[in-house]
């Protein structure tokens, strides 16, 4: 679709604010869709977030796990078009989409991934765009063509058929970003996600799920439930996501590895899950650490050996209480 061609780079400094408004097209996420009369039952034996309880206006993390408790897909969930949407990493959508339907067969439901497009409003100003789009006042509302989402006090994502995301792009007052700048405030308010390459690797609690109210250790019985108690109550879960923020020269590869210090050598700290390079020579990523690490420990880039990181706080607790 040529609208979809409209949307350029952004180039920003470590210390440039973002925009009063912007609109990206949200090409690396997709939506998985879920409805039939079985749906929130189905679901709710499926997933860690409580599926049972969730309000019209409101959205949710949630986690599909294996039955040893490693994620299948990471997602933000909420009432869409009668059913439900789960919002991911659109990578990870295919092999989801399998494990998801395994036992759906036996369920009055429907499980697809869903055609509509995902674009991301961005910027102080993207709340009074979401007003004009609906008389609702929730954090999930009904509009033209689909559904908005408020993600943070910077960020709305609306969910929307193609023909009125072309509208949306046609008819709003702000300029046309790429993506790079969505994942940039992602990365600074630490969201979990999961791509193909990170798919049954980490336990929830390794991606911060509790910290963000993506897990109910009260809903019942689901799959991997076990792994993720045990990791809350025997304190078995040793890795959580972090922010870092080093130098760098030019942009940061996807999955770059990083190294920490261990006395004068340097041992693989692990991958970097994403990462947004400033035009000031900085960059930050979000990376799965041991949960121990002293917040001093120096990190540096592995393909670039002089570059060196650091851990920065999180703009949330890691506790799950």
């Amino acid at each position: 679709m040529e609208w979809q061609n409209k949307f350029a780079p952004l180039s920003l400094s470590s210390t440039d604010a973002i925009p009063e408004l912007a609109l990206t097209h949200l090409a690396s996420w997709g939506a998985i869709t879920m409805v039939g009369d079985d749906k929130k039952s189905y679901l709710q034996g499926q997933v860690t977030c409580d599926v049972v309880t969730l309000a019209n206006d409101q959205s949710t993390f949630g986690a599909h796990c294996d039955a040893k408790g490693k994620v299948w897909s990471v997602f933000r969930l909420f009432h869409h078009n009668q059913g439900y949407a789960m919002v991911q990493a659109k990578s990870a959508i295919d092999v989801e989409l399998t494990e998801l339907k395994k036992y759906a067969i036996f369920s009055k439901v429907e499980i697809a991934e869903s055609g509509d497009s995902l674009l991301g409003l961005i910027g102080p100003r993207a709340v009074q765009v979401v007003d004009y789009l609906s008389e609702q006042t929730g954090d999930v509302r009904t509009i033209e063509g689909g559904t908005a989402v408020k993600i943070d006090n910077q960020r709305w994502l609306l969910i929307l058929s193609p023909d009125a995301a072309q509208a949306m792009t046609q008819t709003i007052d702000a300029p046309l970003v790429s993506e790079e700048l969505w994942t940039r405030l992602e990365i600074e308010n630490a969201q979990p996600s999961v791509n193909s390459e990170q798919q049954n690797q980490h336990i929830p609690q390794a991606l911060n799920l509790q910290a963000v109210g993506g897990i109910s250790f009260t809903k019942g019985c689901y799959t991997g439930q076990e792994t993720v108690a045990r990791a809350k109550y025997r304190g078995m879960n040793k890795r959580a996501t972090y922010i870092v923020r080093g130098s760098t020269v030019g942009s940061v590869s996807i999955g770059a590895e990083l190294e920490r210090a261990v006395g004068d050598n340097w041992r693989s700290a692990g991958n970097l899950l994403s990462s947004y390079t400033f035009n000031d020579g900085l960059a930050i990523g979000l990376i799965v650490l041991p949960n121990n690490l002293e917040a001093e420990t120096t990190l540096r880039l592995k393909e670039q050996p002089e570059q060196l990181w650091h851990i920065q706080p999180l703009p949330y607790s890691l506790d799950d209480e």
